[in-house]
């Protein structure tokens, strides 16, 4: 397979016992490496490993097309111990030493002081950053970066639940808590745990291309693809979150599953099994906010997806997400994000 004018002749592979994980012999695959400490989060980890191994075997309609050379490194080798109580194997990293590095990715971990506390690894990244094209991190990998001073005067994000602390501990960089991902030249940080698979859909995009990135992401069957912008929080998790009861998040998940349904109060207080009165004041009470106005929510949310994924008309993607024509879809986009749906888009192909 011809990508971007060179061919690739070897898969991913990560490094067996004794060999080294660099040995690549072929032109055209990208070395990575994934760095672990005791304690890192073990989906932080596959989450994107999973996406460069599926892109290098399973791209261009099932064909093998090899793409990125991979391996886990950690600063001494051996074994090295999950948070999830699941023991890694690992290469030393002057295994990497005086070889080619394309990508450098570092996990998250459940414990902040966990990334904090390889010396021997920070400082190994801190060396190895400035001959890397890309520098990356999932989660709360993002310490580990900031740690060894790759980050300052960078504008960066993490999972948001650390979002305060590492502006904290860390002022000269600027924190984004709302995106998913942010890419500050060459380098890339991501949000919570599963959003280390954006970020590498991100990275394979941009190194083979949005058709080969789409298909990985049908491939592992991920839902959306979602923009570095996007936040973090989905309207359906919002409103689920803002009370400690979830009387409505059944209704609200049907409301997400039939969005071109009649949604009216009337027809959803009676799938809730209350008057229209009683359901839109209890519902209300326990969402801080109208049944009509929750409603638009999840439409947008859906039609965020659909801008983002297909080149659908805005006719089309009002239709599909159960607005009533596309001057109401662009009046709900100006009511909730600011913009218009055509202005949404347009953003998305300049990130």
């Amino acid at each position: 397979m011809a990508v971007n004018g060179h061919r690739t002749t070897h898969a991913l592979r990560l490094a067996t016992p004794g060999e080294s994980c660099f040995d690549v012999r072929s032109t055209g695959s990208l070395p990575v490496a994934f760095v672990a400490y005791e304690g890192i989060s073990l989906l932080d980890l596959s989450g994107p490993l999973e996406a460069l191994r599926v892109a290098s075997t399973f791209a261009d309609r099932g064909e093998p097309s090899p793409m990125y050379e991979c391996a886990v490194l950690s600063a001494h080798g051996g074994s090295v111990m999950t948070a999830d109580g699941v023991r890694i194997a690992t290469e030393p990293v002057m295994t990497a030493d005086g070889r080619a590095l394309d990508t450098l990715i570092v996990p998250g971990a459940f414990d902040v002081c966990d990334v904090r506390g390889d010396r021997d690894l920070i400082e190994w990244v801190r060396a190895r950053a400035p001959r890397c094209r890309r520098i990356c991190s999932v989660c709360t990998g993002t310490f580990l970066l900031a740690e060894a001073g790759l980050l300052s005067g960078c504008r960066a994000t993490t999972h948001w639940l650390h979002c305060e602390s590492l502006a904290r501990d860390y002022p000269d960089i600027t924190v984004d808590p709302d995106a998913t991902y942010v890419r500050d030249g060459s380098t890339w940080t991501s949000a919570g745990v599963t959003t280390g698979i954006d970020l590498a859909l991100a990275l394979i995009e941009e190194d083979y291309g949005r058709r080969v990135a789409m298909q990985v992401a049908r491939l592992l069957v991920v839902y959306s693809r979602r923009m570095g912008g996007q936040p973090q929080h989905s309207a359906l998790l919002s409103l689920q979150e803002q009370s400690t009861t979830d009387a409505f998040g059944e209704l609200e998940r049907w409301i997400a599953e039939n969005l071109t349904a009649d949604l009216r109060v009337e027809h959803l207080a009676e799938r809730a099994g209350m008057s229209p009165r009683n359901f839109a004041r209890r519902y209300r009470q326990a969402r801080q906010r109208t049944p009509a106005r929750a409603v638009e929510s999840i439409r947008i949310d859906a039609a965020r997806r659909v801008l983002e994924e297909t080149d659908d008309r805005l006719d089309e993607v009002a239709r599909r997400c159960g607005f009533s024509n596309e001057e109401h879809l662009r009046g709900a986009f100006a009511r909730h994000l600011g913009l218009s749906p055509r202005s949404y888009r347009k953003r998305l192909a300049n990130a």
